[in-house]
């Protein structure tokens, strides 16, 4: 049967900022699918041990006030985030994100932030398999206009977006827009095993970030660097 019809683990965070080395995650989802169905969600809301700025709250919704009275301590938090999720790829099962470099090399800062193991030692070496829909649409559907956000992405898979920036939601998103690449394009993405889609799309990865440094160079800034790795950096 197609990967993308059989059990998917939908992955997703909302943080404090853009950058996945210094940010801090606010809230945090697992969502278990089957089909593009959800099965089980499990959700995190945490208290990041600093202040969440405005303009990432005005994003997400989360208040510096809702995570000091409710937030799980981070430490504890992303220990459980991280087991769960190790949990689920070490049984073999695809785990979905939108733009995994993000989430993924996020979570392991964290990790290591307060002392823990990182994904890649937890799992012997190898993250994966990922599927990442935000990498797998800009690989099958390169010269399409327009933005790539998980918003506008959803719109042209024709997938619902119930409730934009809230981590479940956007989790299980990811997960049905994975499902309808599968689906519309069976010879490049749908018929492959989840650990080949995994290997091609750590070369369409670094094929993007190398042509995007080159045209960051030529015509914004000489010494641009766009990091070539992925899923994880």
């Amino acid at each position: 049967m197609s990967w993308w019809k059989e059990s998917l683990v939908g992955f997703d965070l909302e943080t404090t900022g853009t950058d996945p080395a210094e940010s801090r995650i606010v809230t945090a989802a697992l969502v278990d699918t089957l089909g593009g169905r959800a099965e089980r969600v499990a959700g995190w809301l945490l208290d990041p041990g600093v202040p969440i700025p405005a303009e990432a709250s005005a994003i997400h919704g989360i208040t510096d006030d809702q995570v000091r009275g409710k937030g799980r301590p981070a430490a504890e938090a992303v220990e459980e985030i991280a087991a769960a999720l190790c949990e689920r790829l070490l049984a073999g099962r695809p785990v979905v994100a939108f733009n995994a470099p993000f989430d993924l090399s996020l979570l392991d800062a964290e990790l290591r932030r307060y002392g823990h193991p990182g994904l890649a030692e937890r799992l012997g070496g190898t993250v994966g398999p990922v599927v990442d829909a935000l990498v797998i649409d800009r690989s099958v559907d390169k010269y399409r206009k327009g933005s790539r956000t998980l918003q506008h992405v959803c719109a042209v898979y024709g997938v619902e977006l119930e409730d934009a920036h809230e981590a479940g939601s956007d989790a299980l998103a990811a997960v049905r827009v994975a499902v309808a690449l599968g689906e519309r394009y069976p010879a490049q993405v749908g018929e492959l095993t989840p650990v080949s889609l995994h290997e091609r799309q750590i070369d369409w990865y670094r094929a993007w970030a190398e042509e995007l440094q080159a045209w960051l160079r030529r015509g914004k800034d000489a010494e641009a660097v766009v990091d070539p790795r992925w899923p994880l950096r």
